[in-house]
């Protein structure tokens, strides 16, 4: 199921919050996001009612198993895609990482395979 840009963009955040430090709080998602305590309150919520993520009034944030697998699968893709815009285009990395943000939540399935493919084939780390 695909899911819109907002939607990902927090359960990436969320995944990445929960990488460095075992769980997100609300604030943290703010920030990095770019957004007010509100929306994310909201977003949760959504979220929450969607079986994505585990909320605790005024407290963490977490996500469930169905919310943990598509984030990997955000997550996987945006560093794929953003992989391949720096070796293979020569983007520095700040640069690779913000434009595989934006494309990252519209790319065909066939080209992320044609991207690994691409990978398989050329690279040899």
């Amino acid at each position: 199921m695909k899911y819109n840009e907002s939607v990902e963009m927090y359960l990436e955040t969320i995944y990445i919050l929960e990488k460095e430090h075992g769980h997100a709080h609300g604030v943290d998602i703010a920030e990095a996001l770019g957004v007010s305590k509100a929306s994310v309150s909201k977003a949760m919520g959504q979220l929450k009612s969607r079986d994505l993520v585990y909320k605790e009034t005024y407290g963490s944030v977490t996500l469930t198993q169905k919310g943990r697998e598509i984030s990997e699968r955000i997550y996987y893709n945006h560093k794929l895609i953003t992989d391949f815009l720096e070796h293979s285009l020569g983007l520095t990395l700040a640069e690779a990482s913000e434009n595989a943000c934006k494309m990252e939540h519209v790319v065909s399935d066939s080209l992320l395979h044609a991207i690994e493919a691409y990978f398989k084939k050329y690279r040899k780390d």
